[in-house]
């Protein structure tokens, strides 16, 4: 294990050498000088280097292997993206700029808009949300703010038990009330159930489409019927796009809301907590409803309107994730239309080889085809001692990262395997022996994966209490427990 860099440090060492100085010693007022050191490590600017390079190689990222985990869609980006995102004219602009000064950004973010409305069949997009779940609440936010001006008091929002787990808190915070449809043996909507519970009081469906099992709803066409004919808006959250690029265009088929997480399908990815992105999409009938300000076109220059009556303002202090938005540009250019279809193509091809691989010896509850990812089950490894989360740590073991596990709820013992597009057929392969593998383990001999990660840096943690009871220390300072 790698040792800390303040373990490294050495006194009289350091990493700079400063010539004395020889202008006059000044007074600036400060009521409190600093006295003493202030705890820096001391060290050598080359051990320095070499302490955050081992540091780097102790890390797991893109470009050292595959990344399979469900619903995030980690795949590989292509590095001229992020050249292009850090071009001199991007990363010097100020949100504050005049519009005469930004002309090629906004230019920018209007055909980015563009581009969305055509690939998801929708009449207007906003840029401004930052993430999955602000794209969320901002259709949740243009649906309340639709029923208000319509005079109607609706609060129910139907949630399918296979949406992602964000959705009940973006229904919450605006005020409506969650209320969950269950899925079927098929892992679908049963449009009877969502008959026999839409009404009056229903407000919106909100549908993740293909759902978290990684299954398209075959009947959506019933589905959006049923919803439409209780005067309700179907909201549709699109973080699983990677799945539907160039195939089925959401607002065609009568989805009213939706977003799109440009940092799992078009170029960034989500690793490491952000920068992220979650553009609204909507029908004509809501466009007025979107955030503002709202890019407009006038004699060839670029505008920000503000001034719109319906709309539910600003959710987000400038325009969005600016950079995001340009790889997501570049991303979407440089593929054009037939090779975003390709991307899904390939996603679901990807998808469905590796689930009929690992099925040989997991259990998958919702078999058929799937499409981005699929969901399998440790539940068949149960009987020899052995859960979902020892198969994810002895992953490690075997330099994988582990899926995402436990989620979705409706299967026990999950494993949320997501490929993406971007892995060739000797990653799927690979990633499939090893799981077989770990199976026989799991009968042969279940103990090593009871203790594994055993090669990673950091052993197997006890995740529970260390978020309920984290120790916090400090360097040279005592530990402060933490509370229950």
């Amino acid at each position: 294990m790698s040792t800390t860099i303040f373990e490294k440090g050495t006194a009289g060492k350091s990493g700079s050498f400063i010539p004395a100085n020889d202008c006059p010693v000044e007074d600036l007022g400060f009521a409190h000088p600093r006295v003493g050191e202030i705890g820096l490590p001391r060290i050598g600017e080359q051990d320095l280097i070499r302490h955050y390079v081992e540091l780097a190689s102790m890390n797991y990222h893109i470009d050292k292997g595959m990344y399979p985990l469900g619903s995030c869609t980690m795949k590989y980006n292509p590095v001229i993206n992020e050249e292009v995102a850090r071009l001199d004219g991007f990363t010097g602009l100020h949100p504050l700029q005049l519009e005469e000064d930004v002309q090629g950004a906004l230019e920018l973010i209007c055909e980015l808009e563009s581009d969305l409305c055509e690939i998801c069949g929708m009449n207007a997009f906003s840029l401004q949300p930052v993430a999955g779940a602000h794209g969320e609440l901002t259709g949740m936010m243009i649906a309340r703010n639709w029923f208000r001006r319509r005079g109607e008091k609706r609060k129910i929002v139907l949630v399918p038990d296979s949406a992602h787990g964000t959705n009940p808190a973006s229904v919450v915070i605006c005020g409506f009330t969650p209320k969950t449809i269950p899925s079927n043996d098929a892992g679908l909507i049963d449009p009877d159930v969502l008959e026999r519970e839409s009404g009056g009081d229903t407000a919106v469906l909100m549908l993740t489409l293909p759902n978290t099992l990684g299954l398209f709803e075959k009947d959506i066409e019933r589905i959006i019927r049923i919803v439409h004919d209780a005067g309700a808006l179907v909201y549709m959250d699109g973080a699983n796009m990677n799945a539907l690029l160039g195939i089925v265009r959401p607002g065609s088929i009568g989805v009213d809301i939706m977003h799109v997480n440009l940092h799992k399908t078009c170029s960034t990815p989500p690793g490491g907590g952000g920068p992220g992105s979650g553009p609204g999409g909507v029908r004509e009938h809501l466009a007025g409803l979107l955030p503002v300000p709202r890019i407009v076109k006038e004699n060839g220059r670029f505008f920000l309107k503000e001034d719109i009556e319906e709309s539910i303002g600003r959710v987000h202090p400038w325009f969005g994730n600016f950079n995001v938005l340009v790889k997501a540009y570049a991303y979407i250019k440089a593929l054009g239309g037939e090779g975003l279809r390709e991307v899904s193509e390939n996603s679901i091809i990807n998808a469905n080889y590796l689930m009929k691989k690992v099925a040989v010896d997991y259990d998958i509850k919702y078999p058929g085809r799937c499409m981005h990812e699929f969901v399998a089950s440790g539940r068949n490894l149960k009987k020899f001692g052995v859960k979902t989360v020892d198969v994810a740590k002895r992953l490690l073991d075997y330099g994988l990262h582990a899926p995402t596990v436990y989620f979705p709820l409706i299967v026990e013992e999950a494993l949320m395997i997501e490929p993406v597009e971007t892995e060739k057929k000797e990653s799927l392969d690979h990633f499939a022996d090893v799981m077989a593998v770990i199976a026989k383990e799991a009968e042969e001999n279940p103990e090593i994966l009871h203790e594994a990660p055993v090669t990673t840096p950091v052993r197997r943690l006890d995740e529970a209490s260390a978020a309920r009871s984290p120790e916090l220390c400090w360097p040279g300072g005592e530990c402060m427990p933490g509370e229950d």
